[in-house]
């Protein structure tokens, strides 16, 4: 059984899937997976230098500032990258995925629904915080300014919308505990793959 984390920018949706990996359940972690693939995968690099000029790599490697130059303000563009980049990491968890000896896997992405990764999923999980504490989350953790850390924002899916698409939710808001969630989920998995 596949299973995803999903949630927006700051929610939480990588230290959750660590506590799924500390029950010793696999996880996939989808933009680390990008980023080995635009550097490691020849005909993704050739995609992207036809998309995007060879500037955006130096010593073979990916310059992730010169290709977000490109994206960040640019909707068409960002969508042109997504669509060359989204398939290849899916199709890469997929293979992951099918390697895995275990009763389920996990795959963390932030854009789940986004990509169309839902449906190479059975079941997924929603990491959910409210959007004041993931601005302040991102703003301390990655060292932003508020108004950069909302352009970011702005462009991902409505929280509301991603959490009502999920089978289950963790709150992640500082006032529940997040272990217990996740235990209970576990065992509704654990059961489910049966």
């Amino acid at each position: 059984m596949n299973v995803g984390i999903t949630g927006g920018i700051g929610s939480g949706k990588s230290m959750v899937a660590k506590v799924f990996e500390v029950l010793g359940i696999p996880v996939y972690y989808a933009d680390d997976a990008a980023k080995r693939l635009m550097n490691d995968d020849e005909s993704l690099k050739l995609q992207l230098i036809s998309a995007f000029g060879d500037t955006i790599y130096s010593n073979g490697q990916l310059d992730r500032t010169v290709l977000s130059a490109f994206v960040f303000n640019d909707k068409q563009k960002l969508a042109l990258l997504n669509s060359i980049v989204h398939p290849i990491t899916i199709k890469d968890g997929e293979e992951w995925m099918k390697k895995q000896v275990a009763p389920y896997t996990i795959k963390e992405a932030a854009l789940i629904f986004e990509s169309g990764s839902d449906k190479y999923l059975d079941k997924v999980i929603g990491v959910y915080a409210p959007s004041l504490l993931r601005l302040q989350r991102v703003m301390q953790r990655d060292n932003l300014p508020e108004e950069a850390v909302r352009a970011r924002m702005d462009k991902q899916m409505d929280e509301e919308k991603k959490m009502a698409l999920c089978d289950y939710i963790i709150n992640n808001n500082e006032q529940e505990l997040v272990i217990p969630q996740v235990m209970k989920i576990h065992e509704m998995l654990l059961a489910l793959s049966k």
